[in-house]
């Protein structure tokens, strides 16, 4: 797959699609009160991994907000049992679930 150009690798989301999902993304933090940020953060991911194409080959992000929540309740805790340490491993933590959950289509 290339493009007009002839690039073969390339993201085609629009700017109005980034701005629409992230207003409801934040609407949705907001208003559950944090509790559905899990939901929020895989729309976004996923929005952005379904329209990235590397080296001709589309990407597609399978990861869901409820395997995401158990995840997040997890690393929650461990954070709270070790006084804030754990927090550090957070980002890393969610980087590596969300490398797990993506993969080519083609």
């Amino acid at each position: 797959m290339e493009t007009r150009d002839g690039r073969r690798s390339f993201f085609d989301g629009g700017l109005l699609q980034l701005i629409g999902w992230s207003i409801l993304g934040w609407i949705v933090t907001v208003c559950t009160l944090g509790i559905c940020y899990p939901w929020a953060i895989t729309m976004m991911y996923g929005w952005k991994i379904n329209h990235t194409v590397v080296d001709g080959h589309r990407m597609h992000f399978s990861g869901s907000a409820i395997g995401l929540f158990g995840q997040w309740i997890k690393w929650f805790v461990l954070t709270i049992i070790t006084l804030g340490i754990y927090g550090f491993w957070v980002y890393i933590k969610l980087e590596d679930w969300k490398a797990s959950h993506t993969n080519f289509i083609d």
